[in-house]
């Protein structure tokens, strides 16, 4: 993994670049782009992140790349949305959780170099080697509870899959909620989650579906839930491993949610690894050093270590994390502490609370792995 650093110095801005690359395969970015606040309104902050992505992609290393995603961190979504442009794209989602650096917006882009990449059945699909990588961002309802919508919207991704061959169940390899009022509303959206599962095979004796679970905005004020999602087709099942680190985590059901603690994806040439929102954690589920940020912050880079030691990696292959706060006043302790431990890796400190009251902190990464696995078609 090599990582590295751009300055856009004339617009104040930098982009936070881990690239995975070998010879003739396909090669990935993630890129965390930041603006420097400046004292400007959000336009201003806006345009500076649009020319830090075109400058970006002017670069010799972004020729013929394809943006699969993007994600916004906003300040105030339901304000912006209207001043921002959107391309046609599925991939692209809006979301109001703070960046605790000062700015009103921070980027995060997954860009490709290889394969075909189109819109197809309102999903952005990257198409390789067999394999179809079928993202649909963004997605939210407006009408009934918060149950009522995560049900509504798990119905209409599962008939988005069924027009690729695909299932929940099967094919499903990562999804993100966000709930506004995360204190109140998060029970409704475990609720309907959890039926929904059993009626799709997924439970307790199966396996779930990496997620993370988080306090988080849509721009509809009407909107209770927002889903974003990431499948794959034209892999074989001995491809997927689900990580569970039992001496330092509990299983999920146990404290009544349903979504595994990571998933790694195996291919020939590399494993992808998506490690869900981890906390401060026991083995027994109980929350550790309540109260303490920087010991919950610690216990969970623990349980996120042990999570990719299970998958044969390491911190070394992280290409971006995600870090959530309850209290923006525990943001610089926290910077530092991720300062010295990862300098180098991608990411963004957002205000977002945790499903939990209790936890104070949660993060989530990617990352990718090189292996040689002659069983298995490369990415």
């Amino acid at each position: 993994m090599k990582r590295y650093k751009i300055n856009f110095d004339e617009i104040a801005s930098y982009a936070e670049i881990s690239a995975f690359s070998q010879d003739g395969k396909i090669e990935e970015f993630h890129v965390m782009i930041h603006v420097k606040p400046e004292n400007q309104l959000f336009p201003q902050q806006y345009e500076r992140i649009c020319k830090a992505v075109d400058l970006l992609l002017q670069r010799p290393e972004f020729k013929d790349t394809n943006i699969v995603f993007k994600r916004y961190f906003v300040s105030d979504s339901t304000n912006q949305k209207p001043l921002m442009t959107f391309e046609k794209s599925y991939g692209v989602s809006l979301i109001q959780q703070p960046p605790l650096d000062g700015s009103k917006i921070t980027l995060w882009l997954y860009i490709v170099k290889g394969g075909d990449f189109e819109i197809a059945n309102s999903c952005n699909v990257l198409t390789h080697n067999g394999y179809k990588h079928i993202y649909k961002m963004g997605m939210h309802e407006h009408k009934g509870d918060s149950a009522t919508q995560t049900e509504s919207l798990l119905l209409d991704y599962e008939e988005t899959l069924s027009q690729f061959s695909a299932t929940l169940e099967s094919n499903c390899i990562r999804t993100w909620f966000f709930v506004r009022d995360v204190d109140t509303q998060y029970a409704g959206m475990v609720k309907a989650r959890r039926e929904n599962f059993i009626e799709q095979g997924l439970t307790e004796k199966t396996h779930y579906i990496a997620s993370t679970g988080i306090g988080g905005l849509p721009a509809d004020t009407r909107s209770l839930v927002q889903l974003g999602t990431y499948a794959l087709t034209g892999h074989e099942k001995s491809q997927i491993k689900f990580l569970y680190a039992p001496e330092y985590l509990n299983p999920t059901y146990e404290y009544g949610v349903t979504f595994e603690r990571g998933t790694c994806v195996e291919f020939g040439d590399r494993a992808e690894i998506y490690i869900s929102g981890t906390a401060s954690i026991d083995n027994k589920g109980d929350v550790l050093y309540i109260g303490d940020i920087v010991k919950q912050t610690y216990r969970m880079i623990e349980n996120v270590q042990a999570l990719l030691a299970e998958a044969k990696s390491s911190f070394y292959d992280v290409a971006q994390i995600i870090v959530y706060l309850r209290d923006i006043n525990d943001y610089q302790v926290v910077k530092e502490i991720f300062d010295t431990k990862f300098p180098d890796i991608p990411r963004v400190i957002t205000l977002a609370p945790v499903c939990r009251p209790s936890w104070l902190i949660e993060m989530e990464c990617i990352a990718i792995s090189e292996r040689n696995n002659s069983e298995f078609k490369d990415f």
